[in-house]
């Protein structure tokens, strides 16, 4: 719990709000990648079509395999990537956070060959006293986008900490 201290943003945090990060690009999404993770995503079931069957796919409006709508070519990364620092609250004070959850809108599908850059950012933040004392709300920005410039996909997530 946050006591003794009259905020948990951090002059870190204020500095980083609304800066997007480097761009990183995902390997070449392959089409076995896409099977898999319909296939997982889909088990027991036959996941439909569209994600693996060629012949079936190219009668579709989209005129060839897409991936599924929750498909992540950055799941299985080589590296782990560490949190940006600016999303840390203030120095010395231990907290406790929980998912507040996340909105996701869909442009573009994914499609073998394509390559995502994604980029990041703390889109905003707000402090309010609850059951649990002073909390702070973080709203993360993650922008998609194919080779091409078009959007892919945006997710806020919204991180609670008190």
């Amino acid at each position: 719990m946050a006591t003794g201290v009259d905020t948990l943003i951090s002059p870190a945090m204020q500095e980083a709000k609304g800066q997007w990060s480097e761009p990183r690009l995902s390997p070449p999404i392959s089409l076995s990648d896409i099977r898999k993770w319909a296939i997982a995503t889909y088990w027991p079931e036959t996941p439909p079509p569209l994600y693996w069957d060629e012949d079936y796919a190219a009668g579709t409006r989209w005129g060839g395999i897409v991936a599924p709508l929750d498909f992540n070519p950055f799941a299985w990364p080589v590296k782990r990537l560490r949190p940006p620092a600016a999303a840390a609250p203030v120095e010395g004070v231990r907290l406790t956070g929980i998912n507040g959850g996340q909105t996701d809108t869909y442009g573009e599908p994914m499609r073998p060959g394509d390559v995502i850059s994604a980029r990041t950012r703390l889109a905003d933040f707000n402090e309010r006293q609850g059951r649990f004392g002073l909390m702070l709300y973080t709203y993360n920005e993650i922008e998609w986008t194919n080779q091409n410039g078009e959007f892919v996909r945006r997710r806020i997530a919204t991180g609670i900490r008190y």
